[in-house]
């Protein structure tokens, strides 16, 4: 291992699967349900990576609606299933992603997952894209507060007994990278995701990557560049 970190966590849609058109389709589909406007598709990705309620909320008129924000969420969820059966809606793997967990998952490093989805659809896309195996930890919102707070990294970190400065958040969102400066661990982030390579280094990126297989030599270089406070 050619670096300092016991644990390493991923963010899921946006930085493992490109699942940008089966989520624009869901929600298009879930405000159209309620006689909504549907909304833009670059503020629907603005939202990717929160906690399916928190982002329908930041898309609504008005997001105080709770009644009309579970309803529509419950909506999506529905859509959501619905598409995910359609081979034009499949959510594929980014390049390399596949060969580098492969590298990543050796016997001295725990990998784990942080994400907004549900456990439900999380589960299916890690099985059939047949990468469950990699990870020792699934973190998801059931029941847990939405990015940036720090509670999905502190879970990962408390299944694994690893330490804020052993373990780094890799992810495509200033959330993911939010959450790991509120954990107190590094973030690294990726530029093929949701938001810009400038936001994610304001937001705490010690190194942004083009390629998943520049990860292994940011981790390296990021060993020593945890946040601070």
């Amino acid at each position: 291992m050619s670096h300092a970190f016991r644990l390493i966590v991923f963010d899921f849609d946006g930085t493992l699967v490109d699942s940008q058109r089966l989520i624009l389709a869901g929600m298009k589909l879930s405000f159209a349900a309620h006689g909504l406007p549907v909304p833009a598709p670059e503020l629907v990705r603005r939202v990717i990576g929160l906690r399916l309620d928190v982002a329908v909320a930041r898309l609504l008129p008005d997001p105080g609606d709770t009644d009309r924000v579970e309803r529509v969420a419950a909506s999506y969820r529905d859509a959501f299933s619905q598409l995910h059966q359609q081979s034009e809606y499949q959510t594929p793997l980014f390049p390399g992603v596949a060969d580098g967990l492969r590298e990543l998952d050796t016997h001295d490093v725990c990998l784990g997952i942080a994400t907004g989805k549900g456990r439900r659809g999380l589960m299916a896309s890690l099985e059939r894209h047949d990468i469950r195996k990699h990870f020792v930890t699934l973190q998801t919102t059931d029941g847990s507060p939405s990015k940036p707070h720090p509670d999905l990294l502190l879970r990962a970190m408390a299944v694994v007994g690893a330490e804020p400065a052993a373990t780094v958040m890799i992810g495509d969102t200033t959330y993911d990278m939010e959450m790991a400066g509120n954990a107190k661990t590094a973030a690294i982030g990726v530029a093929w995701g949701y938001h810009g390579t400038a936001e994610l280094q304001a937001s705490g990126a010690v190194r942004v990557v083009e390629r998943f297989a520049d990860i292994p030599a940011a981790l390296t270089s990021a060993t020593e560049a945890q946040p601070c406070g």
